[in-house]
Order: structure tokens, then sequence, then C-alpha cells
């Protein structure tokens, strides 16, 4: 990655916005529809962040140093390489928000990208969302132990489970999943050959076991490419540690011969 994607809240809070026209309007609003409020460069004292939208690059680049010099993130409108933060294409629904970034390369395809996930995400995730915040007590109730309350959720949220988010009625099933006992996802163990180093050679399935996986074995040398594809939080260990019952989905990582 050549960036850490992040969430930053900016409601209630100023951001410089400098630039006219088309292109400086549509940050504007981008802003606004977040919660923040736009305000010049001779209010930067009170902002951390900053977007330049300026059409001559020298005035762009001169606008960006002096903002930058008073400390604050900027970005520049088409100058990725003078830019500390991107902007991304966003889909909203609800309290999901789906942000889909290119790193400046091109944000006409990443607002493809995000137009194509619109199509596929259905408007009931932000009350699935707003539901299991109201039940994260509940949760913890239900599942005191934080590997187990992980396993559970991933099974009700798996494709096809009670919650699965593409099923229109998952909210309305909150409630219930949590009163039924087969809600709790029982112990599994999966094994994954892989006969390349390369990960976009994984299957779906595979790739998905490894997103979805609560601990993750393998040997020392194993390619850090296809680990990146496992949860960050996910357990790591030797395979020396794959008879050990653990709670959740576990996923044995072994090379074919010849890999």
């Amino acid at each position: 990655m050549h960036s850490l994607p992040l969430f930053h809240r900016i409601a209630g809070a100023k951001v410089v916005v400098i630039g006219g026209g088309v292109m400086a309007d549509a940050k504007r609003r981008l802003i606004e529809r977040a919660g923040g409020v736009c305000c010049g460069e001779d209010e930067a004292g009170a902002a951390r962040l900053a977007l330049v939208a300026l059409e001559d690059r020298m005035e762009g680049e001169a606008a960006a140093r002096r903002l930058k010099e008073r400390g604050l993130l900027v970005n520049v409108a088409d100058r990725p390489e003078l830019c500390d933060f991107t902007l991304t294409s966003v889909l909203e629904r609800g309290d999901v928000l789906v942000a889909v970034g290119t790193g400046g390369a091109s944000a006409g395809l990443a607002k493809h990208l995000r137009l194509r996930l619109e199509a596929l995400l259905p408007p009931s995730l932000g009350a699935l969302a707003e539901g299991l915040a109201r039940a994260r007590e509940a949760l913890r109730s239900r599942w005191p132990d934080p590997a187990a309350r992980r396993a559970a959720l991933d099974a009700a949220l798996a494709e096809g489970g009670p919650l699965d988010p593409l099923n229109t009625e998952a909210a309305e099933r909150i409630e219930k999943w949590l009163a039924d006992p087969a809600g709790c996802d029982e112990p599994r163990t999966v094994e994954i050959w892989l006969a390349s180093d390369d990960p976009d050679e994984l299957t779906l399935r595979q790739a998905r076991w490894l997103g979805r996986a609560d601990t993750i074995l393998h040997d020392a040398a194993f390619p850090p490419a296809i680990l990146a594809r496992a949860r960050a939080d996910a357990r790591r260990g030797g395979l020396e540690d794959a008879g050990v019952a653990r709670p959740g989905l576990t996923v044995v990582l072994r090379r074919s011969l010849g890999a």
C-alpha cells in the first residue's frame, strides 16, 4: 500500500479551501456533506486540513507550501506529488462508508468503481450497522470472549448467514439471531495448499477464508504478499500449532510441492 486509508472526523471543524470554479465548489460540497466548515487561508490557524483547487500550477504549489509551513495537511487537486492526503470517491449507506481511492492516479476510475459498488450494496446496510451498534452490549454479554464474539459475528455476516450484509432483511434479524443458540459459530480449521507465492492466484474461497480467519498458521518463510490478505488482527502461529484447538476459524497455510 502507498497510503493508509483513514476516516477523519471533521464535523464542526474548519477546513481551508482555496480556489474557485467547479473543482473548488465540488470540494466545498464534500466538506459540508461531512459536517465540516469551509474557510479561507486567513483562518488556517484554526484548521488542520486544507484543499487547494487552483488552475495555475505555480499558484497551487505556492499555496500548498504556505499551508504546509503552517502545519496543515494539504490536498492539491490533480497534483498527487504535492498531496499529504488524497480524496476518495465515497459511497454512503448511513453509518457505512465505502471509500474508493487510487492515490490520485485517476479520480474517474475511483468514481466508476464506486458506481459499480452502489449497484451491489443495498440501502439497508445503514440500518444493519445501526442495529449492530445498539446490540453491542448484548453481543458482549452473549459472547464475553472477544475471539468467540468475533467468530459468531463472522459466521452471521458471511455470505448466506443470518446477517448477510447484502440481504435487505438482515437488520431485522439481529434480535432473533442473538436469541438463537445456532448463531454461535463452532471452531473450525481449514487448510489452504498453495502452488504459488502470487496472491492473485488465490481462489475466491481461499481469499475469503484468509479474510475471515481468527488464526493463521504458517511456516516462517511464507510469502508476505499472501499473509497481507489476512486480517491484521488475526493471531499468527507456526505449523507446529496446527493440532491445537482454537475458537473461531483457523487457517493452516501449506505449500504444494514445487511452490
